[in-house]
């Protein structure tokens, strides 16, 4: 078993991991707007989701959609589309809040009730899907293990990258679940659920439009 690739991989993740983007908004949102529970079980289905994206990359099912220029074409379609669709309902949300903030009691009540409106089920999906079709994602694990994995690494080293980048995601996002979805915590960023949907909305759309200019220009060339 390669420890050198091993610890390499784990550094690049983590820091890949740390970085601000939809994996980080959505777990941010789910553990200071829904339960302790459904948090982690979004955290859960994000790492699942990598875990997924390792698996790929490992089998080398991830390049050959990368060069299919329509099967490519067709992932960045689906995951643009389902990250603008999150992203338009976390505005949508946010619109409805700064609408309730001239009654503050119907505002309060309203945040209350949306937390139970969300099963861990729901949260895990989200998560799941949050990161799957997310085609930034696709990339980087096709561009981290082209570089890194080569044919001669054994398959013990590859069986243990999967769990390794598994175990730091849920390990990650799942601290971040945790310490966010605390009652005091979450109390104190009751008021800030309005900005927290807005900065993840922006967040979204904003991934979402790079994807389709990308998809324009390369369509365009």
């Amino acid at each position: 078993m390669d420890i050198t690739l091993l610890a390499s991989l784990a550094v690049i993740h983590i820091v890949a991991l740390m970085s601000p983007g939809p994996d980080f908004a959505i777990v941010v949102k789910m553990a200071t707007q829904q339960t302790r529970l459904t948090a982690v079980y979004c955290a859960l289905g994000i790492a699942a989701a990598i875990l997924v994206h390792t698996l790929l990359s490992l089998l080398g099912i991830s390049v050959m959609i990368q060069q299919s220029p329509l099967a490519y074409m067709a992932v960045q379609l689906i995951g643009s589309g389902y990250l603008a669709w999150m992203g338009l309902g976390a505005l949508t949300s946010a619109l409805k809040a700064l609408k309730l903030k001239r009654q503050p009691a119907t505002l309060v009540t309203a945040s209350i009730d949306n937390v139970a409106n969300i099963s861990s089920f729901k949260g895990f999906k989200t998560g799941l899907y949050t990161n799957l079709l997310n085609p930034k994602a696709l990339i980087f694990f096709i561009t981290l293990f082209t570089v890194l994995i080569t044919p001669q690494v054994s398959s013990a080293t590859k069986i243990a990258a999967a769990i390794l980048l598994f175990s730091l995601s849920f390990i990650w996002f799942g601290l971040l679940a945790l310490v966010l979805s605390k009652p005091r915590i979450q109390q104190k960023l009751l008021a800030a659920n309005t900005i927290i949907d807005l900065l993840v909305g922006v967040i979204f759309i904003t991934v979402a439009i790079t994807i389709a200019a990308n998809i324009i220009s390369d369509w365009l060339t």
